[in-house]
C-alpha cells in the first residue's frame, strides 16, 4: 500500500505553484518527476567521487567504477536478464533502438522483412525505415482497431520466413494500450525472427522479467522511471549481441588497437565506447532502489486505480472523446473535447496549474488513423491523486466553456 502524503514528500518539485495554482503534474508519459534521493545521488557523485571509470587504479576511480557497475547489478536483479553483461548503457530508448537498427545493417538482406506496429512512437518507426533504405528490406505494419488494439490475426499473416525482426512497444505512449508482447515474441520466434520490445512506457508501471519474456532486445529510459534524463539501457541476449558489430568506435570498446587492426572488447564494453554518463548511471541505480522501496506491484495497483477513476470522471464532460479504449491499458488517457484544438485546451489548463501533454505525442500515424491533429494526454504516476484528477476535470470544464 502506498502512503501518498509520504510519497509526495519525496518529490520536491510537486510542492510548488504554477501560475499561482498548486502544480498538478499529469505529463508522466513524457518524463517522470525525480525523488530527492535521485537528485542527491547526482550531487553526491560530483561532490565526493567524481572520476572516470574502468581506467584508473586510484581510489576515486575505483569508487566511481564500483558505484557505476552497481547499477548494472541492480538492473540485473530488477529485470532478470541471464547475464549482467547483457545490459548495455545507452542514452535511452531512442539510442538503444538506433543501435540495433544500425548494427543490423550488415545482417539484413533486401529480401528480408521488418515488422512494426501501428502503435509505435516515431523512435520505433524511423530507425527501421532507415534500415530498409540502407538494405532494401521491406517494412510491414501491424494495424490496429478503433479501440487501439493490434489486429493479431493480421500479424499472423504478416509473419513469413523472410521476417528478420519484429519491433513493437510494450505500452503505447499515446493511447496506453498494453500490447500482447508475449504472444508477439513467441510467434516471431517460430519463423526465426528476432524481437525488440520498446519498454520506455512499461518499465515505470509494471514488473518486467526479461528471461520470462524471452525477447531478443528490450529498451528502457531512466527518466520515465523517476531517474535522470540522458541515460537508459539496451538489453540483448548474449548470443545476439555477439553477432552485432560495434555501434561506436573509441576508448573502452577495444581489446587491442594498432594502426593495422583493432579487436573489440567483450560485452558490455563492446557497445559502451567513450566516457559514459557516470553520474546519471549511478542515479539510475538509486531510482531502481526507490522503485523497489515502494514496490512495483503497489505502483501498478495505484496507477490502475487512477486510470479507472480518471476515465470515469473525464467521461462525464460533455463532448469529451477518449482515444484508446483497449481492455488491457496503462495509466494514460488521450482525449479531445468536441472540435476544440488540443493545444488551446492545454494552454488554458496550464494557466490553472495543470500540466498535460498536447499534440501528436510523436505518434503521427496514430493521429492519422483517427483523422485528428492530436490529443490532450493525461498520464498518471503513483504520486498523483484522485483529488488532482478532480482539479483536471474542473480545469477542462472551464476551458471548454471559454473556448465553445
Amino acid at each position: 500500500m502506498i502512503h501518498i502524503e509520504k510519497v509526495r514528500a519525496d518529490f520536491p518539485i510537486l510542492n510548488q505553484q504554477v501560475n499561482g495554482k498548486p502544480l498538478v503534474y499529469f505529463d508522466n508519459a513524457a518524463t517522470s518527476q525525480k525523488p530527492q534521493v535521485v537528485i542527491d545521488a547526482i550531487t553526491n557523485y560530483y561532490s565526493t567521487i567524481n572520476s572516470n571509470v574502468h581506467r584508473g587504479v586510484h581510489t576515486l576511480s575505483q569508487l566511481a567504477t564500483d558505484e557505476f557497475e552497481a547499477t548494472r547489478k541492480k538492473l540485473k536483479a530488477h529485470f532478470n536478464p541471464k547475464h549482467e553483461h547483457e545490459i548495455i548503457f545507452t542514452r535511452g530508448t531512442t539510442e538503444s533502438i538506433n543501435l540495433v537498427a544500425t548494427t543490423l545493417t550488415s545482417l539484413v538482406k533486401s529480401t528480408d522483412e521488418i515488422i512494426i506496429s501501428a502503435l509505435e512512437h516515431h523512435s520505433n518507426i524511423v530507425p527501421w525505415q532507415m534500415l530498409c533504405e540502407r538494405t532494401g528490406a521491406t517494412l510491414k505494419v501491424i494495424p490496429m482497431n478503433d479501440e487501439g488494439e493490434l489486429l493479431m490475426d493480421v500479424y499472423d499473416e504478416l509473419l513469413t520466413e523472410n521476417t528478420r525482426i519484429v519491433a513493437v512497444n510494450h505500452i503505447s505512449n499515446a493511447l496506453g494500450t498494453i500490447n500482447p508482447v508475449e504472444e508477439i515474441i513467441e510467434k516471431a520466434h517460430k519463423v526465426g525472427a528476432w524481437v525488440l520490445i520498446d519498454g520506455a512506457q512499461s518499465t515505470p508501471h509494471m514488473k518486467v522479467d526479461l528471461q520470462a519474456l524471452n525477447c531478443d532486445f528490450y529498451t528502457c529510459s531512466a527518466h520515465k522511471m523517476f531517474g535522470p534524463t540522458g541515460i537508459g539501457f539496451l538489453y540483448g541476449k548474449e548470443a545476439v549481441l555477439n553477432e552485432l558489430p560495434p555501434y561506436h568506435g573509441g576508448g573502452e570498446m577495444i581489446k587491442d588497437c594498432t594502426f593495422e587492426k583493432t579487436t573489440y572488447a567483450e560485452l558490455p564494453h563492446k557497445f559502451e565506447a567513450g566516457t559514459p554518463n557516470i553520474a546519471d548511471v549511478i542515479a539510475f541505480g538509486t531510482a531502481i532502489d526507490y522503485i523497489n522501496s515502494i514496490g512495483i506491484e503497489n505502483i501498478e495497483a495505484a496507477e490502475h486505480d487512477l486510470l479507472i477513476y480518471g476515465t470515469e470522471q473525464l467521461s462525464k464532460i460533455p463532448g469529451l472523446k477518449i482515444y484508446g479504449t483497449a481492455k488491457n491499458k496503462a495509466s494514460v488517457i488521450s482525449f479531445n473535447i468536441g472540435d476544440i484544438h488540443p493545444f488551446d485546451i492545454g494552454t488554458i489548463v496550464d494557466k490553472l496549474g495543470v500540466a498535460v501533454r498536447t499534440g501528436h505525442h510523436c505518434t503521427q500515424p496514430i493521429m492519422a488513423r483517427f483523422n485528428i491533429p492530436g490529443t490532450i494526454r493525461a498520464s498518471f504516476a503513483f504520486y498523483n491523486t484522485k483529488e488532482e484528477i478532480d482539479i483536471l476535470v474542473a480545469a477542462l470544464q472551464r476551458a471548454a466553456t471559454m473556448l465553445s
